[in-house]
């Protein structure tokens, strides 16, 4: 396993407390480009977020324990992560994890070309830059271009930066977030009773694979994208939002989605979990607003997952 791969999902696989396990739009930087939010403890105890999280035992969390040895299955609550234009990415995890853990990340990170360690108003961090290899494999950092920051220095918390400025300013904060402004053009957060997975970007950071199609003629048309996974009476509910440059432009991308879905239904090939879910999807326009939803059986969502 890369260090990369550890630290973005162990480092990307559980996080702090904000106020309250639900993400809000408070959670997140005014300037930031995209945000991830998973509410673990959310998925264990409600209804259909136990079978999300039973997948991802089996599909994520097996394997990080039998790579690093490192089981966040019992040791993560929750991730957030984000990017921000002035600070770069940050990621924090919350939930006791163990001192076993904390030990084998260092001695993964030790196997980075270098390793440095650092203080700041007497707590330590580490910086971890460049590849090597370690006793589990090749040990490469690129997730975090010029290297990671990171600190075990938080109580019941891992926080990786990007930037020594960053790192040290939540250091003082312990983590807490400044409050945002609601200025225009910051990113939305949606949000719901119980809320399992949030994430978000301003439509210039997906990348496409290929050039022109129906893709771009979206990402084109698009400034924001927003997603949100949650239980709603025991289904999974999944919500996600476009905002487009224009109103006219929400109408016509709304066209496009509805005719997709309709010329995808029909196809010969259509496996009957997929057709269950396009035929249960609704497609809306409120101003500049694109809003697309559906409601399955966790059973059903679980086995789109494993095809």
């Amino acid at each position: 396993m890369t260090m990369s791969r550890l630290l973005l999902i162990a480092l990307l696989l559980a996080l702090p407390g904000f106020a309250g396990a639900e993400l809000s739009a408070d959670g997140v930087p005014a300037t930031s480009t995209w945000y991830f939010h998973a509410d673990f403890e959310e998925m264990r105890t409600s209804d259909a977020g136990k079978h999300l999280y039973g997948w991802l035992q089996r599909e994520v969390f097996d394997d990080i324990r039998d790579d690093a040895g490192i089981d966040l299955d019992k040791e993560a609550n929750s991730v957030t992560a984000f990017s921000a234009e002035e600070s770069g990415a940050v990621v924090l995890i919350e939930g006791k994890i163990s001192q076993d853990s904390q030990d084998k990340l260092l001695a993964m990170a030790a196997g980075a070309e270098s390793l440095e360690t650092l203080q700041h108003k007497g707590k330590t961090f580490y910086f971890a830059e460049g590849e090597g290899h370690g006793d589990n494999g090749n040990i490469d950092i690129d997730s975090f271009d010029n290297g990671v920051y990171f600190t075990f220095a938080l109580k019941n918390r891992i926080l990786a930066t990007s930037t020594r400025e960053k790192m040290e300013s939540l250091l003082e904060s312990k983590g807490k977030l400044p409050r945002r402004d609601t200025a225009n053009g910051t990113l939305i957060v949606l949000t719901a009773e119980k809320s399992l997975i949030q994430a978000g970007m301003h439509a210039d950071q997906i990348e496409e694979d290929g050039d022109g199609g129906w893709k771009s003629n979206i990402l084109r048309n698009t400034e924001q994208v927003a997603v949100m996974i949650a239980d709603v009476a025991g289904k999974i509910a999944v919500e996600t939002q476009l905002i487009a440059k224009q109103p006219e432009m929400a109408e016509s991308l709304a066209s496009i989605v509805r005719g997709l879905i309709s010329l995808t239904m029909f196809s010969d090939d259509m496996d009957s979990d997929v057709s269950q879910f396009l035929q249960g999807t609704s497609v809306d326009v409120d101003g500049s607003t694109l809003k697309i939803s559906v409601s399955m059986d966790p059973e059903a969502v679980v086995a789109l997952l494993d095809d």
